[in-house]
C-alpha cells in the first residue's frame, strides 16, 4: 500500500494512448530514477505498483555524476563512498518489494552508472535498454526556482523516447 501522499499527487506525463488496456501489458521494462530523496522513494513506490498490476521487469537506477573531459569522463573523489551511498537507495528499493509470491513476482534489477548529467544518464540508459515507461519523483519546484535550478524530472519528460511518470 502507497502513502496517501503519494497515490494522491501523481502526474502522468504520457498521451491516452500511451496507457496500456487491463490486459494488455505494454509496459513490460519499467525504469524507477533513484537519488535517495524522499521523492525518489514515493517514485519507487508507484514503480512497484506499475510493476506489479502489469507483469513488468523493474529497473532501478542511479547516476553519479562524472565531470566529462576531453580525455574522457573523470570520476568524482570518493567515489568509492558515492557508489557505496548510492548502493544504499538502491537497497532501501528492493527492501520495497512485497513479499514475493510465485504468481506475484517482481523481477527486479538495480544498476549503477556514471554519466555527465542525470538526465542524460537516465535518457540513455532507457533508450540502450528499450525501456517502456519511466518513473521519476520531483519536488515539486515550479516557476522562478525551477528556470534556475533547472529539473531533472522536466529534462526526463522532453528528452525520453517513452511515457514518462512524474511522482510529486
Amino acid at each position: 500500500m502507497l502513502p496517501s501522499s503519494a497515490r494522491s499527487v501523481v502526474k502522468i506525463h504520457m498521451n491516452d494512448k500511451d496507457v496500456p488496456r487491463e490486459n494488455e501489458n505494454k509496459f513490460s521494462k519499467i525504469l524507477v530514477a533513484v537519488d535517495g530523496s524522499q521523492a525518489s522513494m514515493d517514485a519507487a513506490d508507484q514503480a512497484i505498483e506499475m510493476a506489479r498490476k502489469y507483469s513488468s521487469e523493474l529497473i532501478a537506477l542511479h547516476v553519479i555524476l562524472s565531470d566529462t573531459t576531453i580525455f574522457g569522463t573523470n570520476p568524482p573523489q570518493h567515489i568509492d563512498e558515492i557508489k557505496q551511498q548510492a548502493q544504499q537507495y538502491l537497497d532501501r528499493i528492493k527492501q520495497k518489494l512485497p513479499n514475493q509470491h510465485d504468481n506475484n513476482r517482481i523481477q527486479m534489477r538495480t544498476e549503477l552508472i556514471s554519466s555527465a548529467t542525470a538526465v542524460a544518464g537516465i535518457v540513455g540508459f532507457a533508450e540502450k535498454e528499450n525501456v517502456d515507461l519511466i518513473v521519476i519523483g520531483t519536488r515539486g519546484r515550479s516557476g522562478f526556482k525551477r528556470l534556475l535550478l533547472g529539473s531533472v524530472a522536466s529534462g526526463v519528460v522532453n528528452y525520453a523516447h517513452c511515457p514518462v511518470m512524474v511522482v510529486k
